[in-house]
């Protein structure tokens, strides 16, 4: 439609603020009589307002015929209360008053307002993952799960081999990330030899053998690095006395757990309570979790979740200690489910910051699912003493 067909603007005499039709003998807003209109139909169109020109950088000067340039919404419905494009008037219009479809070019705004986008629909709600292969995480699960009973429950020394070989392992993958990442080259012969004598010493002779091949394991790492080089052996030896104290030194305690005459079930109440508190972190935190617990360090752990791990542990701990250990409790299976729900929790954080600080997010690939070895012991190692400890302070060593 061409600019003829919205009528002129005001002529001097007219009535002022309203538009007049050029002819006066054409209604407001019908179109001219011509091939595809003739007069008794043009009076019955319905009127259309008249939207002048609105200036290319919104300003307020005349054309060259003296009319004002005007803004404001090129359609009825989107001021004022008229009726929209193609429904009944509303407002003056709706009695009778047609003279109202515009107002006086001075009442209305300079600038045309944007008209407002369409809504877009909400994002459709993303479901929770659980981030790794669960199926694969289970079957590895049960299958650890089968070795470590039966090598518990069937000859107790080979249940101490299972414990040296995780302890190897784990070293291994240790060592391996420190290089990669760090350049840190921690010796892992003497860490791996010393590791396993340590595991062993402890469950021959106490906690005065684990101390003593513990000491002897840092000693051989101090002589071992200084074959080589000496650029960097400082940071190497450190990273090795660590890796001794963390892995095996620590996994030395479930050995001690072992020695009791009732050392299977202490071993195995140690491991219920340590998984069952990761179990009821991750239902609850996956489900229920919104607070964050530790979020520079471990972004998908909550506090939500650490309530869960504890109320877990804490049920655990009591049937454990009243129906599994001798001369047991059921409240002291509440203190030691709630003291392994802690510990588990500050080792899960506790590798996460190396992980974190070494850029990797797991420590292995041997367990799909799982990751390494290392990833499955980082609740278990910094628990093993404390339940050790609480062992020997509710029903003794023996």
């Amino acid at each position: 439609m061409n600019d003829s067909s919205w009528g002129s603007p005001p002529q001097a005499g007219s009535r002022a603020g309203y538009w007049e039709p050029a002819d006066p003998g054409l209604a407001q807003g019908a179109a001219p009589a011509g091939p595809a209109y003739d007069a008794p139909e043009a009076q019955q169109t319905r009127p259309m307002p008249i939207v002048p020109d609105v200036p290319a950088h919104g300003g307020n000067q005349d054309d060259d015929r003296g009319a004002a340039r005007l803004g404001g919404p090129l359609f009825p419905d989107e001021s004022h209360g008229h009726a929209p494009y193609g429904g009944e008037p509303h407002g003056r219009a709706a009695h009778g008053d047609d003279t109202s479809t515009a107002q006086p070019p001075a009442a209305m705004p300079q600038n045309p307002e944007p008209m407002p986008d369409a809504p877009h629909p909400a994002p459709a709600p993303q479901k929770k993952s659980a981030g790794r292969d669960l199926g694969a995480a289970i079957g590895v699960g049960v299958g650890l799960g089968a070795v470590i009973v039966a090598s518990l429950f069937v000859v107790k020394a080979v249940f101490v081999g299972v414990i040296a070989v995780a302890v190897v392992v784990g070293l291994w993958e240790l060592t391996s990330r420190l290089q990669e990442r760090k350049g840190i080259r921690a010796p892992l012969v003497p860490l791996a030899v010393g590791g396993a004598a340590m595991v062993v010493a402890g469950y021959v002779r106490g906690p005065e053998g684990a101390w003593v091949a513990m000491a002897l394991t840092a000693l051989a790492v101090l002589v071992w690095r200084m074959t080589e080089p000496p650029e960097g052996y400082l940071k190497d030896v450190t990273a090795g006395v660590f890796a001794a104290f963390y892995v095996p030194f620590l996994a030395t305690f479930v050995a001690l757990m072992l020695t009791a005459d009732d050392g299977a079930l202490r071993v195995l109440t140690f491991l219920l309570l340590t998984v069952v508190s990761d179990t009821g972190a991750y239902a609850v935190g996956w489900r229920f979790g919104k607070t964050k617990l530790a979020p520079r360090i471990s972004p998908g752990k909550t506090r939500e979740g650490l309530l869960g791990a504890v109320s877990f542990a804490m049920v655990a701990g009591a049937l454990c200690m009243q129906f599994l250990i001798d001369d047991g409790v059921w409240w002291q299976g509440l203190v030691l489910g709630f003291a392994v729900a802690a510990s588990a929790t500050l080792g899960d954080l506790g590798e996460s910051m190396i992980k974190r600080d070494l850029g990797i997010k797991d420590m292995g690939t041997l367990l799909p699912g799982h990751g390494g070895i290392m990833d499955r012991l980082d609740s278990l190692l910094p628990t093993a003493p404390v339940v050790w400890a609480l062992f020997v302070l509710f029903v003794g060593s023996g």
